[in-house]
């Protein structure tokens, strides 16, 4: 599998690189470098000490149109995919060091399943917001660097990710909903999957262990 960056054309269809918030982007760093980080993967939809900066008033208005948001982190340790899930919206990551995203998007997805060969990987460096669009599949975040693992900040509308909502299935899609604004798709080999999401993912589990 080829490692691509968010400044390569190919990103193009999943997100984009956002600049201009310079002093936004230091002071959430500042904050979620000393968040905390264990052994595997760790996700917070809502980190008060990130949620109390200037800096989300910054994320709300600025990526969100003024719409509000949840700032969280997903930390760790990681190299493969496991999962895929989208959102109604953008997702906004930030990372402390360089992290890569694997991705896929929504318009492959074949009643309910999606292939793992149409997943491409891309790395963000350290330092750099980039928007994560609502078609693109995505998941945790995997490390560059097996020593230092990831920190990542994960902005989204305030709510997602929270409990599911209790609702009666009317559409095939219903049957992917796994938390409020997250449909969800497993691969069989994932923790998830066992919990009883939705399998989704056929082909490969991708691990990029031995390509970082």
């Amino acid at each position: 599998m080829k490692i691509y960056s968010v400044f390569d054309p190919e990103f193009k269809p999943y997100g984009q690189v956002v600049t201009g918030m310079d002093d936004t982007v230091a002071e959430l760093l500042n904050v979620l470098k000393d968040a905390p980080q264990g052994p595997g993967v760790d996700y917070v939809p809502e980190y008060a000490p990130l949620q109390e900066l200037p800096a989300c008033v910054e994320i709300s208005e600025h990526c969100y149109g003024g719409m509000p948001v949840q700032l969280g982190w997903c930390n760790g340790f990681n190299t493969k995919l496991n999962c895929l899930e989208y959102h109604r919206d953008s997702e906004f990551n930030l990372g402390t060091e360089d992290f890569i995203l694997l991705l896929g998007l929504q318009g492959d997805i074949v009643d309910g399943v999606l292939d793992t060969a149409t997943i491409k990987a891309f790395k963000a460096p350290a330092g750099v917001l980039i928007e994560v669009f609502a078609t693109a599949l995505h998941y945790a975040p995997c490390h560059c660097d097996p020593e230092k693992g990831f920190r990542v900040m994960v902005a989204l509308p305030m709510g997602t990710n929270t409990e599911k909502p209790d609702i009666t299935p009317k559409s095939p899609e219903d049957k992917l909903l796994w938390a409020k604004n997250k449909w969800l798709l497993a691969h069989p080999e994932s923790g998830e999957a066992k919990q009883g999401a939705h399998i989704g993912l056929a082909g490969e589990n991708i691990d990029i262990a031995d390509i970082i």
